[in-house]
């Protein structure tokens, strides 16, 4: 009893996702199991586990307000002095997103980690309790407080700013454009709900429809999944020079999944021209932690050679 007791208390934050979900009668897989269930299902671990119920959802659903919504419950775990690590269960589809907005609204003085899974829990190649159980013990290693908010998948721990899903079919699914370590980033505690940023996809022919149906939908931001090292035509450079004239704007990166963007290409419409129209360049994120990235900056009301700053390769 008395081991029992020094044992670190791990917050488990359950959100739904395909850790959590089994596969009904008609064959769909939905978010059916609550953290005392999946806990239930975890190997021994060195750790008090206590399960905080906070939503049940496949990430895929989420908006800006229930990512939101989890980063508040982190803040309120990590507040909690007898808490000594913070695990979030979490749908892979949009851990990237999610993982990001916490990283960049708190400071973290305690482990924060984000783990799922591939396979659904009733899968016979089940992955969760696997991943659980390592995510657990990553958020007891007290040196892990001091890089940040780690994603902990596939036996593979990595940073939040940079990590993007690279499979939809294999347990090793998430790499990080950045190694384990590089945690300088903005803080950005202000709440991003009711912030709209659109991710628009650039492609050989393109014009600038899409574009124009998010300033006209009242995007506060607008970035671009651009192709090579940030690249795209030149319709798309007279887009950008409007919404650069309404303030609204504009980050430009790429649909390639790896490598670091350059500005360099001109042409009418390369990556140069388009900085010149008055894009900014995301060095290292992709169009989804971009976009977490653009939507915190503009809820913290950050002028312009912030963001610009925000987006540079200095992490």
């Amino acid at each position: 009893m008395n081991a029992q007791k020094i044992l670190p208390l791990v917050a488990v934050i359950a959100t739904g996702g395909t850790i959590a979900s089994k596969r009904g009668a008609e064959g769909a897989s939905t978010p059916s199991l609550r953290g005392e269930d999946l806990l239930a299902l975890v190997p021994q671990v060195n750790a008090r586990l206590q399960p905080i119920d906070l939503m049940s959802k496949d990430s895929a659903s989420l908006s800006l307000t229930d990512m939101q919504r989890i980063s508040d419950t982190v803040r309120q775990q990590l507040d909690d002095p007898a808490i000594a690590g913070v695990v979030i269960l979490h749908g892979t589809d949009a851990m990237e997103e999610t993982a990001l907005l916490v990283h960049l609204q708190h400071a973290t003085d305690k482990p924060v980690v984000f783990t799922g899974a591939q396979f659904t829990a009733d899968h016979p190649y089940a992955d969760g309790p696997a991943n659980l159980a390592l995510a657990i013990e990553a958020a007891t290693d007290e040196d892990n407080a001091r890089r940040g908010v780690l994603v902990s998948f596939g036996g593979r721990l990595l940073p939040a700013w940079g990590v993007y899903k690279r499979s939809t079919d294999q347990p090793d699914a998430f790499r990080s454009a950045r190694p384990i370590g590089h945690v300088e980033s903005p803080h950005l505690s202000t709440p991003v709900a009711g912030v709209r940023i659109d991710i628009v996809a650039i492609y050989p022919g393109c014009d600038a429809t899409h574009i124009q149906a998010s300033l006209d939908a009242g995007a506060d931001g607008i970035v671009l999944a651009a192709l090579g090292s940030g690249n795209a035509n030149t319709g798309i450079i007279e887009a950008v020079r409007r919404c650069a004239d309404s303030g609204v704007p504009v980050i430009v990166s790429s649909r390639v999944p790896e490598g670091r963007l350059v500005a360099s290409y001109g042409g009418g419409g390369g990556g140069h021209d388009l900085a010149v129209a008055g894009a900014i360049h995301s060095h290292t994120l992709r169009p989804s932690q971009a976009r977490i990235l653009l939507a915190a900056l503009i809820a913290a009301r950050s002028p312009a050679e912030r963001i610009s700053q925000a987006f540079s390769d200095c992490r």
